[in-house]
C-alpha cells in the first residue's frame, strides 16, 4: 500500500489561528503594530539593526536593489541556479545580471567564478543561499571588499541558517527573505529586508508605502508593497517555532543521508563544515550511473506516492526570456550539469517517521530496478 508523502507541507496549529483571531478582533488588518513587532523580533533573531517587512520575497529583492540605486549601466553578479526572481529583480532595475558558475558540491555560487565575472560596471554581488545552506561568505566578502562592491544576500531559503556562527541575513551588507507557504517559516506570502544600514532600511520603508515620508506627503515614486497584520501575526508565531522546525529538517536530512549514501549513483547533499544547513530542500544528485535517470526516478517515486521536485531544471540564462536577451547558452557548465541531475526529496518537519522510512524504502527499490 502506497503512502502519500508530499514534497512540502506548511506546519501550523492553534497558535497561528489564535494569533489571526486576535488581529481580526483588533480591527487593524492592514499594516500596523503587529507588523512592527514582527520586524523587531525578526531583526533580533537574525542579529541586525533593521528588518523591513514587505509583500513577498520578490518585492523585497526589488526594493533592496532600488534602495542601493542599482540601475541602468550597472552589473550585478549572481547565480544561474536559482528561482528566476533573483535575476529578474536585477533586470527590473535596468541593470544586467552577470552569471557566475556554481560549486558542484554545495550548488552555491563559486567565489572563483564570481571573481572572474567582475568588470568595471559591477556594482554588487547578489548571493543566493541555495536550498538552505549559506554560500562561502568569507571568500565572497573578501572579493566584495577588494573590488568595493555591495554584498547582498538572497536568503529566501535560509531562515535560521548560519555561516561561521552568524545567521544568514547578517552576513553581507543587506539581505532579503521570503515567507512563501513552503519556506522554513511562512506568512502565506510575505518578505523581509534585513540590514544594519539605517538609510537603506528607511528607503525600503519609503518605497514600500507610496514614497510617503509622512501621511499624504509623498517625496518620491513608490509602491504599495506593505505586509498585512494578518501575515505578520502568523510570522511572529512561526518565528518562535523556526529553530524547532529547522532541527526537525536537519534530523530528517541526517536520516536520509545515512541511508541514501549507501546507494551507488546517488549523491546526498554536502554540508560545509563552516555552515549550518537548514535544508529548505534536501537535494540529491542522480548521477549517470544510477539505475534510473533523474526524471525516470521522479516518475517511479511519484507512482509510489512520494512527492519530489526539481530545483531548478533550467539555469536562468537558458530561460526563454534570457535567450531573447542574447545570453550565451554555453556558460556555467557546473550549473547546467546540476540542473540535469538535482532532485529534491521530502525533508519538511511535518514528515512522520513512517513517511521518512517509506521515502527511503522507495528509493532503495528504485536502486534495485
Amino acid at each position: 500500500m502506497n503512502l502519500k508523502v508530499p514534497i512540502a507541507k506548511p506546519l501550523t496549529d492553534e497558535e497561528e489561528l489564535e494569533a489571526l483571531k486576535k488581529v481580526l478582533e483588533s480591527g487593524i488588518l492592514a499594516h500596523g503594530p503587529e507588523v512592527e513587532a514582527f520586524e523587531k523580533e525578526f531583526a533580533e533573531y537574525v542579529g541586525v539593526e533593521h528588518a523591513v517587512a514587505v509583500m513577498n520575497g520578490t518585492s523585497a529583492l526589488d526594493l533592496l536593489l532600488k534602495a542601493y540605486k542599482i540601475g541602468p549601466g550597472d552589473e550585478v553578479v549572481t547565480t544561474p541556479l536559482t528561482f528566476i526572481a533573483t535575476a529578474n529583480a536585477i533586470l527590473l532595475q535596468g541593470a544586467k545580471p552577470v552569471f557566475a558558475d556554481i560549486d558542484p558540491r554545495t550548488f552555491n555560487i563559486d567565489p572563483a567564478s564570481v571573481a572572474d565575472a567582475i568588470t568595471q560596471r559591477t556594482k554588487a554581488i547578489l548571493v543566493v543561499h541555495l536550498y538552505g545552506q549559506p554560500a562561502d561568505m568569507r571568500a565572497l566578502k573578501e572579493i566584495a571588499q577588494d573590488h568595493k562592491l555591495l554584498l547582498l544576500e538572497d536568503a529566501a531559503q535560509a531562515h535560521g541558517a548560519e555561516f561561521e556562527g552568524r545567521k544568514a541575513g547578517a552576513l553581507g551588507d543587506a539581505a532579503i527573505f521570503s515567507f512563501y507557504a513552503t519556506k522554513n517559516m511562512t506568512t502565506g506570502e510575505g518578505g523581509m529586508v534585513t540590514t544594519n544600514d539605517r538609510l537603506v532600511a528607511e528607503r525600503v520603508k519609503l518605497l514600500r508605502d507610496h514614497g510617503q515620508a509622512e501621511k499624504y506627503f509623498h517625496v518620491e515614486l513608490g509602491y504599495n508593497l506593505r505586509m498585512t497584520s494578518l501575515q505578520a501575526a502568523i510570522g511572529r508565531v512561526q518565528l518562535r517555532k523556526l529553530d524547532y522546525f529547522n532541527e526537525l529538517r536537519r534530523r530528517n536530512a541526517r536520516t536520509l543521508t545515512e541511508n541514501l549514501s549507501k546507494l551507488h549513483g546517488l549523491t546526498p547533499p554536502y554540508e560545509d563544515p563552516r555552515a549550518k544547513h537548514v535544508y529548505h530542500q534536501y537535494v540529491v544528485r542522480v548521477e549517470d550511473d544510477f539505475p534510473l535517470p533523474r526524471d525516470r526516478l521522479r516518475e517511479f517515486l511519484g507512482s509510489k506516492g512520494v512527492g519530489t521536485a526539481v530545483h531548478y531544471p533550467i539555469p536562468v540564462f537558458q530561460q526563454p526570456l534570457y535567450q531573447k536577451l542574447g545570453y550565451p547558452q554555453d556558460i556555467c557548465p557546473n550549473a547546467v550539469e546540476a540542473s540535469r541531475k538535482v532532485l529534491s526529496l521530502p525533508v519538511h518537519p511535518a514528515l512522520t517517521p513512517e513517511q521518512l522510512r517509506y521515502v527511503i524504502q522507495s528509493i532503495e527499490e528504485a536502486a534495485r530496478s
